[in-house]
């Protein structure tokens, strides 16, 4: 199963960036919310693979639901301080309650919904993408130690993955969204242009997983310690 899992996760990530460059080069980037929609449809499709073996229970697909709104309403708590948001930190802790996978539904799922607040566009699944990976990641690295996890040491990683993986993916797509023939010049002049901000951001990052990820991942651990852990049979 975990052998299964694996390797639907890879081909799920190849059919995104597949989908994303598809949109770019065939549709002129103009098809973002189709796009999107399409990534949507491609996260759940290793769920589809997986469910007759897995069987995941209503409680989880609502937990997977609180998150989100979690993460969407923290997103627009803050709409006026520029990148000092608890999203990425919200995305994480999914990630480290309930597995790599949820992470990356969390992630996605939260940009897709918070961005009709704030904005569509062809940045959309660029974002999609950025988050989702770092629910996996978060998921990945901690998700069967969680109860032993340092917060100080979830909160570096959050800050580095705000800012590598984030902010390297958002930086990259910021030129090829808008450059029809990007150079390596673009793009170095992007990752400098976009640092103080992405700076910014993993500080934010951390900050609200030090706030956060104790009392939410306690709350978590409660819920499923009463109703039975989401990921036992997985």
């Amino acid at each position: 199963m975990k052998f299964n899992r694996v390797w639907i996760s890879l081909v799920m990530l190849a059919t995104i960036v597949l989908t994303i460059f598809a949109g770019i080069y065939f549709l002129d980037d103009r098809r973002f919310f189709v796009i999107s929609l399409l990534i949507l449809m491609q996260i759940f499709i290793p769920f589809a693979f997986l469910y007759e073996s897995r069987k995941p229970p209503a409680r989880e697909l609502v937990m997977i639901a609180v998150l989100v709104a979690i993460a969407v309403a923290g997103r627009a708590a803050f709409f006026m301080l520029p990148q000092f948001k608890p999203v990425v930190a919200v995305v994480i802790i999914s990630g480290v309650a309930l597995g790599g996978e949820i992470g990356f539904m969390v992630g996605a799922m939260t940009i897709l919904v918070s961005n009709i607040f704030f904005g569509q566009g062809p940045w959309t699944p660029w974002q999609m993408l950025a988050m989702g990976l770092i629910g996996l990641l978060a998921g990945a690295l901690f998700h069967h130690r969680n109860k032993s996890i340092s917060r100080v040491v979830l909160a570096i990683f959050g800050a580095l993955v705000t800012v590598v993986v984030y902010g390297g993916i958002m930086n990259s797509a910021g030129v090829l969204m808008f450059q029809p023939q990007p150079t390596r010049d673009m793009f170095l002049f992007s990752f400098m242009y976009g640092l103080p901000f992405d700076i910014v951001h993993g500080v934010a990052t951390a900050v609200f997983i030090l706030l956060m990820a104790r009392p939410i991942l306690e709350k978590i651990d409660r819920i499923q310690t009463k109703y039975g852990d989401f990921r036992r049979n997985s």
